[in-house]
This record gives C-alpha cells, structure tokens and sequence, in this order.
C-alpha cells in the first residue's frame, strides 16, 4: 500500500503522477489531512478575539471535512488516471499535518509515502515549517518528496547559474 498526500496543489499533483510512473498497478490511499476549526483557532493570537458562542465550529468543520473529501476523491481519481488502485481517505489533524500522515501510514501499513514539497527555503522554511521535513525525520519507511514541475524547473536554473 502506497500513502499519497493530497492537498490539491501543483506538488501534490506531481506526487500522484510519480507515483503512477513509479508503482503503477499497485493499491494506494490518496490521504487528505483537515483542521478542526477549534484547532486552527487554538493557534491564533487570542484567538482573534472571538467569544464563545459567536462562530459554529460545527458547522465549519461540517464545511471543512466535506471539502477535504472532495480534495481527496480528485486526488484518488487522479491517481486512478494515473495507473493506481486509488482510494481516498480524509483524517483529522489532532497535533500537526506530519503527525497525521504518520499514524495513517502506519494505520495503512504503507510501505511508502509520498508527497508534494512546497519548495521553501531559507527563512521561509524556517518560520514555517515543513510538513514534508517532519515526515522525513520521523517516518519508519520509505518517503518521497515531489517537487512541482514549476519548482524543480527553478531548481534546476538555479544549480545551471
């Protein structure tokens, strides 16, 4: 079983299409990881002071969880299209993204993982964080990052200067 993560960006469309080319024919899950509302709001500087009662979380995270199905059904067809046994799957983030896409590989018995890179470097990277460097560093099997064709084209001017 393969674990592809699917955001709907260009990366993560070049992570499904290298793992076509990559392992084709064989079963993969196309994983999306949403955000409880609570958890996002967890994070804001006082929570931009909303009080109790003034939002329905259950109604965003309703919201939320539907567009992350959504995110990973075009994620497993495009997998499908790709030459996998595709099948979506959503999970939600309890503590971080990483931490998410880890303990669905192990719940899946994944044999590898597959993601998109954002490309950050420098103070970008540092600030932000990088979901697909914590995978790297924590993972127990085989993690491959894709870069987007728009970034490794730049990568590749870049080391050509």
């Amino acid at each position: 079983m393969i674990l592809i993560c699917y955001d709907g960006s260009a990366d993560s469309k070049a992570a499904v299409e290298h793992a076509g080319e990559l392992f084709s024919g064989q079963p993969a899950t196309v994983l999306t990881v949403w955000q409880p509302f609570v958890e996002a709001l967890a994070h804001m500087p006082s929570g931009f002071g909303m009080a109790p009662g003034e939002i329905d979380y259950e109604a965003i995270d309703t919201a939320t969880r539907q567009s992350a199905e959504k995110q990973a059904a075009e994620g497993a067809k495009l997998a499908r299209e790709a030459g996998l046994d595709a099948q979506p799957k959503i999970r939600e983030q309890q503590t971080t993204t990483a931490d998410a896409i880890l303990a669905e590989a192990d719940v899946l018995n994944a044999s590898a993982i597959l993601m998109g890179s954002r490309g950050l470097t420098g103070l970008k990277s540092l600030f932000l964080g990088s979901v697909s460097h914590v995978v790297l560093q924590h993972a127990d099997r085989t993690v491959l990052v894709v870069p987007s064709p728009d970034i490794a084209t730049a990568r590749k001017r870049q080391r050509h200067k």
